[in-house]
């Protein structure tokens, strides 16, 4: 940048400047500029008809003023480098926001111009030194119809409720702004909107994407009104799940590669999301209001899959980002509860562990140092789920009686393999002297046992094992709070649904949030319990593991016709 006088005809107005309400209110400023002149000089770049002005426009308009009553001087300028419009609103939006009060419309065009231009809602927040969350509340604004726009500059409506009709459906929005507009009618405002906007209590008929004719239930008219409302809001929420349930399925028969069903409820907040086509990767997102309005959002990914797309392609055209099905937290709980039950039951099989031992002394491993496998849990709540399971109490009482018969005393929660043999004393020669006392079938178990003990955990082996010894994790495991806590997966999670509860009762909660899914999956397996029934293993639990979707790490989804889906039909 550098500095220099201009005359006021080298001067315009630039599109680019951030401030578009009360530009022209100069009365404070006039006597000011009259008195003292121009102390901070305008922010202009060329362009050509000569210069613009990014930053300065109540000064450039009392100039103009001044200029009608016969005074005219150059005007000091900052010239920035023409070609940068980012840094151009940058600089107007700065200036501006230290000087006369914006109005929100003002800075969500300038907040909405740099979000196109790259930035992120963070970015701009930490440039202008203000929280991300006022960053969002001015972007929301993009949700408001024009009319109520051109209301709230005209001080027809205030701030507060503005802000309340940012998070209003654009059907909701008509609807305030016809009562609003009605001299007959009321239009709530403050708290009495937002309980307007998300009270819920009455669902629209015209919210139904199935057949009304399906419904069974009675439908209640507004007699002072033409619009109905559904009475059984059960039978809507049923009816509307299988009705976005159907049109899940069309979208990915059309070749979409994700639809993702927000829960109910959650607000829709473009300003995160980007536009991405179907062939690029793009989601189709779905949003259900409390009152039943559905919309589905086509070719879209938030703007963080999208910078790692990005990010992807850039190192590899051919390489695709998609978020995994399970968490590290999840992998790790399957991992260790897969581990200990192959572990236990390689206890049966010595003439395995032998030749699975001397493959470990040939080719080495992660744990032959020689060491035990630590079972290192992700957090409390996975250590205390190992420590309950019948695997690891049954591999316990094997230590105690291999303990015994090496005639070395067994400590809880000890170790058979380590130096030192739980601290007491009995080295290398002590455990070789013992053996040499011992029949062959004594020393096989105590060499599965050292087997078993050092088998590393969420390894190949740990898979290779299970098919071999065709564990059945439902004769160790049971489904316990851990695991449907660590659940994540919406899609898994409906899928899980509809094998222990039926398809029917999975289409119905589509668009239900995971907690409530999570609670039929509880209820229908204490169910099933109660009732004698067989029990329940997800497809993490087999040998070999599968998951629920095609992001399932090196597997997809299995056939959906298991015999356990079609018993639960």
């Amino acid at each position: 940048m550098k500095l220099d006088h201009l005359s006021l005809e080298q001067l315009k107005l630039s599109p680019l400047n951030v401030r578009r309400k009360g530009g022209k209110d100069i009365a404070d400023l006039l006597p000011l500029i009259r008195r003292h002149g121009i102390i901070q000089p305008l922010l202009v770049r060329p362009n050509c008809e000569g210069f613009e002005i990014i930053a300065g426009q109540r000064r450039y308009n009392s100039l103009l003023a001044l200029a009608g009553e016969g005074i005219a001087e150059p005007v000091p300028c900052i010239i920035m480098e023409d070609g940068d419009d980012a840094r151009a609103v940058e600089a107007s939006l700065a200036e501006n926001i230290g000087h006369l009060p914006m109005d929100e419309i003002d800075q969500f065009k300038a907040f909405a111009g740099l979000v196109q231009k790259g930035m992120t809602a963070a970015d701009i927040a930490a440039h202008f030194g203000v929280t991300e969350r006022l960053v969002h509340q001015r972007l929301a604004i993009a949700n408001l119809i024009e009319p109520i726009l051109n209301a709230y500059r005209r001080e027809d409506i205030s701030a507060d409720t503005l802000r309340s009709l940012t998070m209003a459906t654009q059907r909701q929005q008509k609807a305030w702004w016809k009562l609003f507009k009605s001299a007959d009618e009321y239009a709530p405002q403050g708290r009495a909107l937002k309980e307007w906007l998300f009270g819920g209590s009455q669902i629209p008929v015209g919210n139904a994407l199935f057949d009304v004719a399906s419904y069974t239930g009675a439908i209640v008219s507004d007699l002072f009104g033409e619009e109905r409302y559904f009475a059984d809001s059960e039978a809507f929420w049923r009816l509307q799940g299988e009705a976005i349930a159907q049109a899940r399925d069309a979208y990915l028969e059309k070749g979409w590669a994700e639809i993702v069903i927000l829960d109910i409820g959650q607000h829709w907040q473009g300003w995160d999301y980007v536009k991405a086509a179907r062939t690029k990767g793009g989601k189709v997102y779905v949003t259900c209001t409390r009152d039943g309005e559905v919309a589905f959002h086509e070719g879209f990914l938030t703007a963080k899959d999208a910078r790692k797309k990005e990010k992807a392609q850039a190192a590899s055209p051919e390489c695709r980002v998609e978020r995994p099905e399970l968490t590290q937290t999840m992998q790790n709980y399957l991992g260790l509860h897969r581990h200990a039950a192959v572990r236990t039951e390689l206890l049966a099989h010595p003439g395995i562990a032998l030749r699975l031992a001397t493959a470990h002394i040939i080719a080495g491993s992660s744990l032959w140092t020689v060491r035990p496998e630590s079972q290192r849990a992700a957090n409390n709540a996975i250590a205390e789920s190992l420590a309950a399971s019948k695997a690891e109490a049954a591999f316990a009482e094997t230590r105690t009686a291999i303990a015994a018969l090496l005639g070395i005393e067994s400590e809880d929660g000890g170790t058979l393999v380590s130096s030192g043999i739980y601290g007491c004393g009995y080295g290398l020669t002590d455990i070789f002297r013992a053996l040499l006392q011992r029949e062959d079938e004594a020393v096989m178990k105590v060499l599965s046992f050292a087997m078993a003990e050092t088998l590393a955990a969420h390894s190949p082996v740990v898979e290779t094992l299970g098919a071999l010894l065709h564990t059945d994790m439902r004769a160790w495991w049971t489904p316990d709070e851990t695991f449907l806590d660590l659940l994540r997966d919406k899609d898994a999670i409906n899928a899980i649904v509809r094998e222990v509860a039926g398809g029917r009762r999975a289409e119905a909660h589509t668009a239900s949030t995971a907690k409530v899914q999570k609670k039929i999956i509880a209820d229908s397996l204490t169910e099933s319990r109660q009732n004698g029934g067989e029990s329940w293993q997800p497809r993490y639990m087999a040998f070999p593991a599968a998951g629920y979707t095609a992001r399932f790490p090196g597997r997809g989804p299995q056939d959906e016709d298991t015999e356990y889906s079609e018993a639960a039909e």
